[in-house]
């Protein structure tokens, strides 16, 4: 299983992280939340008081910070110029501008070589919008998760003190629309990809659904028969 590099996409909500950190634990392979280094390099823009809506002047700063992510399923960190960043990259300035940073291509560029500079280590299982897209295309086993609207802004927004399900459901659509529109790597499903709806699946069948697509592309897990998902082809 030393190899086995798991790539998992899907929008805000679909349930990337709970999911990606389970099958993770449960095989031994570390974890990367790619989407935590897109919002270390906003939270550092905000921080130097980059025009991020100048995308010249965003690309011109994005070589300079330090980005570094730990792999710990149990305990991932990020930090930024050796400052752990976990917490302040989930505050609502940065969630607010994370999509117009992310949409500059120099800023992905940048990201995507150090993320498969983790990658190439093998034994990961990875998260994000294009991980299966454009990051590690090769990846073995490559799921897309998806969700109702509903149930994506209900999760979210039990996750984000004092905000409500309509607030959140707002605010997904347009990080959505920002996100399958813009012009370098838009998210979108993976040819080979397994898609899988979360709507009305726990966390735990979720997982369970994964560990068996991986036991069938050649990994070795003993999990369960869960529900049915289906594959872009």
């Amino acid at each position: 299983m030393t190899g086995l590099v798991v790539a998992m996409d899907g929008p805000s909500g679909s349930g990337k992280s709970s999911v990606s950190r389970g099958v993770a634990r449960a095989l031994g392979l570390r974890y990367l939340d790619t989407g935590a280094m897109y919002r270390a390099m906003t939270w550092w823009m905000l921080r130097e008081g980059v025009d991020l809506g100048d995308p010249a002047a965003v690309a011109a700063r994005c070589p300079a910070p330090v980005i570094v992510s730990g792999t710990d399923p149990d305990g991932p960190t990020i930090h930024v110029d050796g400052v752990d960043v976990a917490e302040p990259i989930r505050g609502a300035d940065v969630t607010g501008a994370v999509s117009v940073v992310a949409a500059v291509p120099e800023v992905r560029a940048r990201l995507v070589d150090l993320q498969r500079e983790v990658i190439g280590e093998g034994g990961i299982v990875v998260e994000g919008r294009d991980i299966g897209t454009v990051v590690c295309p090769e990846a073995p086993v490559k799921v897309y998760l998806t969700a109702s609207p509903e149930a994506r802004a209900r999760r979210r927004s039990a996750e984000v003190a004092g905000s409500t399900v309509e607030a959140q459901q707002e605010a997904m659509a347009k990080r959505d629309t920002l996100d399958s529109t813009r012009k370098t790597d838009p998210l979108s499903m993976a040819a080979g990809a397994v898609e899988l709806d979360t709507t009305e699946l726990t966390l735990d069948e979720v997982v369970t659904a994964v560990l068996r697509l991986v036991a069938e592309r050649g990994g070795h897990t003993s999990a369960g028969v869960g529900d049915p998902i289906h594959e872009r082809t």
